[in-house]
């Protein structure tokens, strides 16, 4: 569900309005089979319970029918292939695009290569900026079976670079196979162990092996796949079946592990310590620490570091200290540092305190001192630094004015450094930053490109009152022409869970839809992380209806301020925007023309029974707990829709290999929407059996997907070009 940005969330897109009419005879209604449930007292029924039950044959046929019957509608709509030509047009003037780069400390560069010819990232490897390069890994040409679509799920090189370990996962599954490659030679050695997902190997310092996390089956169905996950200890050279069980809840039943927490294990060379984690979605960190050499014993004596207590969401460590990344007490976040003499939160200072109008974003360490970037309302970001051995940070004036800015490093005993900055019209550049002359050299290590398409778009940044006069902020690219006569097409793109922030990123295939005089329009709703932890806070559990409250809020702002009305506004979002949008509609469904959960939780009082489920609660609460379980009902958008009501075009997608939102929740809400909606509006539900929620997607079925949701959108919004005869 918790989705790692840009996002996954750029994986399907956008937008939608104008009445469906077609020849195609559609699909039965489901069964309705109901099942009522009490929650402390509330009686609900659930009509589609039965749907939870994917091995059964009639859910899938019924899944299948109303697949292909969308896929047809989708496929016939004019102007969707026009879509995909332009995205793969802008693609193809990258001669090379690389990305999930990793340097090690004697400055080899690993990282995924794809050409406009390449459906996914390829490894490659090279010595220094400028070495030779060289292919170490092709997915395109793995495997035998022409159905299994695979890619590069992760990466981790050893210390030295001489070893690389990476991932492999089918048709988007994220169930991955892990394999560990001699990178000198390019021959991969014996290892290779499956239903690895979690984490990329921890390498031990002297590349003897490495510790991994391993899940209890690769079935993305199966309810218990993720519950009990074990940290192994994996020495080269030995068997796989012999690996040391290194940290679990059966292992030290004493740390007050739960079944849903997954446990991870890493090595930092920087400290030589080994630190061990209890993790969720909760951005709270829970970890224990143990040097090194207790990596030999039977038992280890974990110690505790960091308490959720605590507040810490981040931690960095040199030799000698540790740095402390939180909003305890300081809402837009501060950083600590504290002796590893000593570690603890209770024992660190303050060395970048609060800055009372903007959030702390980032943080690196270097040899030269510490840099870190600060975020105006998660739309604009600056570069402080304060160099070692002082206290005064300064300000450091960057080549381009900073949308969102991505820091990068080889460490702390190195003077490295690498600042990204892009924007929502300025393309990523990557800059290597020399303090000691404050001189910013560009680095680019993805090809260029001209994007003529989009020199006159202009970016307007808005403060919107919400429902309870909080004020959320808006992005709006358009076409600097464009005239506010209410008759623009808009998309409204949102998120609003875990803290994650929509900074501003470039993308030719996202600013697709301002080439059909549209409006793209990123609501920051509360939920986020734009304004702070306060306000992920304030659109979490109980006051997670803010987030679907500010969405319809800057709908209602950009109607009032004649950039368009209604029937030309599209809502868009996916995996936990799901709620987003579902409640966005169903709340106010004579406000938008369409409505696009991709790959979304739909049905959240049903979310503990599935896989990924029992991990989120900490994010969205739970049914066992009478106040968290009013509040999930709240923000259960399934349960919310009404019968008799016009609700306006509807796209829901599912993965049937998803392994964060099971492909039941989508598939309830559509059988729920369709047997409700009394609009001539289409309620369409597509499900991908050869994909899952979108991250591992091949290029050709990113752009697709995409397409799809543009092509839907502009439909439903009416633009000439995308109207069906």
């Amino acid at each position: 569900m918790k989705t790692i940005f840009p996002l996954i969330l750029i994986a399907a897109f956008f937008m939608m309005q104008c009445t469906s009419k077609n020849s195609l005879p559609k699909p039965p209604l489901a069964q309705v089979n109901p099942v009522e449930d009490d929650y402390f007292g509330i009686k609900i029924t659930d009509p589609y319970r039965y749907m939870e039950n994917l091995q059964d044959s009639n859910v899938v046929n019924w899944i299948k029918e109303q697949s292909d019957y969308s896929r047809k509608i989708l496929n016939s709509i004019p102007g969707r292939q026009k879509l995909i030509d332009e995205m793969t047009d802008f693609d193809n003037r990258l001669s090379e695009k690389i990305n999930s780069l990793i340097i090690t400390e004697n400055d080899r560069y690993f990282y995924l290569k794809s050409t406009p010819n390449d459906e996914t990232g390829k490894v490659f490897y090279r010595d220094s900026l400028n070495g030779k390069e060289t292919l170490l890994f092709d997915p395109e040409t793995y495997g035998t079976d022409s159905t299994q679509k695979y890619v590069i799920s992760s990466m981790s090189p050893s210390y030295d670079g001489t070893k690389l370990s990476f991932e492999v996962a089918a048709n988007g599954s994220e169930s991955s196979e892990l394999f560990v490659m001699d990178v000198n030679t390019g021959n991969l050695y014996p290892e290779k162990i499956d239903r690895c997902w979690f984490t990329s190997a921890s390498w031990l310092p002297d590349g003897s092996g490495f510790i991994y996390n391993r899940l209890n089956s690769s079935d993305v169905h199966d309810i218990n796949r993720e519950k009990d996950s074990k940290v192994y200890l994996h020495i080269m050279g030995t068997d796989v079946k012999t690996d040391r069980e290194l940290f679990s809840r059966s292992t030290y039943p004493d740390l007050g592990m739960k079944s849903e927490d997954v446990p991870i294990v890493e090595y930092r060379k920087s400290s030589n310590l080994l630190f061990a984690y209890i993790t969720s979605v909760d951005n709270r960190l829970n970890v224990f620490y143990a040097p090194y050499t207790e990596l030999t014993k039977k038992h280890i004596d974990w110690k505790r570091l960091i308490a959720p207590g605590d507040e810490v969401y981040d931690f960095s460590t040199t030799d000698k200290d540790i740095y402390y990344y939180t909003p305890k007490g300081a809402p837009n976040y501060k950083i600590l540092k504290a002796s590893l003499d000593n570690p603890t939160p209770e024992n660190a200072v303050t060395v970048v305190p609060e800055d009372a109008g903007r959030s702390l974003t980032s943080y690196a360490i270097t040899k030269d001192g510490l840099f870190y970037t600060l975020s105006e309302n998660g739309i604009r970001e600056i570069l402080e630094f304060i160099p070692a051995g002082e206290t005064a940070a300064k300000e450091i004036k960057l080549p381009f004015e900073a949308g969102s800015i991505g820091l990068g490093n080889k460490g702390y005993k190195f003077s490295d450094i690498w600042v990204t900055i892009a924007g929502w019209s300025s393309d990523f550049q990557r800059y290597r930053y020399d303090a000691q002359k404050n001189l910013f050299s560009l680095e680019n290590l993805s090809s260029k490109a001209q994007y003529p398409e989009f020199a006159n778009l202009t970016v307007e940044e808005v403060m919107v009152p919400s429902h309870d006069g909080v004020m959320v902020p808006l992005s709006l690219i358009y076409n600097k022409d464009l005239k506010r006569d209410g008759k623009n097409p808009v998309l409204i793109f949102g998120y609003g869970a875990y803290g994650s922030s929509m900074n501003p990123f470039f993308s030719p295939q996202f600013l697709t839809w301002t080439m059909e005089n549209g409006i793209l329009a990123v609501a920051h709703v509360r939920g986020g992380g734009e304004l702070g932890d306060q306000w992920h806070k304030a659109g979490f559990k109980t006051t997670k209806p803010n987030t679907w409250k500010d969405l319809i809020a800057c709908a209602e702002y950009i109607i009032k301020e004649n950039y368009t009305s209604p029937k030309k506004i599209a809502i868009y979002s996916a995996s936990a925007g799901g709620i987003l949008i579902g409640r966005a509609m169903t709340e106010r469904p004579d406000l938008f023309a369409a409505a696009i959960p991709g790959v979304g939780v739909m049905n959240p009082l049903r979310v503990e029974e599935s896989p990924n489920g029992p991990v989120n609660t900490p994010e969205f609460g739970t049914v066992k707990d009478s106040v968290e379980c009013m509040a999930i009902i709240e923000m259960d958008s399934y349960h919310h829709v009404e019968n008799g009501v016009n609700y306006p075009a509807t796209l829901i997608t599912a993965g049937m290999n998803d392994p964060r939102v099971i492909a039941w929740q989508p598939a309830k809400f559509a059988a729920r929407l369709q047997a409700a909606n009394v609009s001539d509006k289409p309620i369409l539900f597509w499900a991908d059996f050869d994909a899952g929620h979108g991250i591992g997607n091949t290029k050709t079925k990113a752009f697709e997907s995409m397409a799809d949701v543009f092509a839907f959108g502009l439909w439903q919004c009416g633009v000439k070009g995308f109207q069906p005869e």
